[in-house]
């Protein structure tokens, strides 16, 4: 376990530097274990793939007994009391969760370039693609982007070396070795193989993401005349 600042209002706590499940327990442990009872000062914590980063206020930091020009040290010390001292806490369920994917044409106009790459035809190319049951890692970059971990080795398709303005919502794509969906129409360097008619980011709704960190993810391959009866629905 590793403590590193970012600046003068965060703390990095690097879990492990392997990107795995036991990793990602680790990760969600600590998360929710700082989440369970806020330390004094800190304003948002973020988990990532390997990491924990605390951001905080300086001033209500003090505030709560820390040295002015102790704060990191005061800080760190506080995070490791209550990680070497943990409360009993439940053990989240995560779920599995359906996304229905139309591959190929207009949804996904990279998949023949992914197939190419892979030395494999294009159905086959879907059929490993749709495979793996995918670990939600974390959720960010837009609102509700869920990295999937678990993408078949041969799948692995390096970024575009520039990026499309506008990537539709619902897009399934490959960057490297990871997959994920586009919530919205944001700029985006992915390879896209497919389209989902299930909205990941629900503005109106509570929770607002469909997807969660510990989740897992199976996709469905669909034809297009089922896109987009799913689409149409409310």
């Amino acid at each position: 376990m590793r403590f590193t600042p970012l600046g003068d209002n965060a703390l990095m706590l690097e879990v492990g530097d392997v990107i795995d499940e036991p990793t990602h327990r680790s990760v969600q442990e600590a998360w929710r274990v700082l989440a369970s009872a806020p330390l004094p000062g800190v304003t948002e914590l973020v988990p990532a793939y390997t990491t924990v980063t605390l951001f905080y206020d300086p001033v209500r930091v003090v505030q709560a007994g820390a040295p002015e020009d102790r704060i990191l040290a005061w800080l760190t010390a506080q995070v490791e009391e209550r990680l070497k001292h943990p409360p009993k806490l439940d053990q989240p369920q995560g779920r599995t969760v359906d996304i229905p994917v139309c591959y190929g044409g207009v949804f996904g106009p990279d998949l023949a370039l992914v197939a190419k790459q892979a030395g494999l035809s294009v159905e086959e190319t879907i059929r490993r693609h749709a495979g793996p049951e995918y670990l939600v890692y974390l959720v960010g970059f837009a609102p509700g982007f869920p990295y999937l971990g678990g993408l078949p080795k041969e799948l692995e398709t390096p970024r575009h070396p520039r990026p499309r303005m506008v990537v539709p919502p619902g897009s399934v794509g490959i960057g490297g070795s990871q997959t994920g969906i586009y919530p919205l129409a944001t700029p985006g360097g992915w390879n896209l193989i497919g389209r989902t008619p299930v909205r990941i980011f629900r503005p109106a709704e509570n929770p607002p993401v469909l997807l969660r960190a510990g989740d897992r993810v199976k996709f469905r391959p669909i034809p297009p005349g089922e896109f987009a009866k799913l689409e149409a629905k409310p």
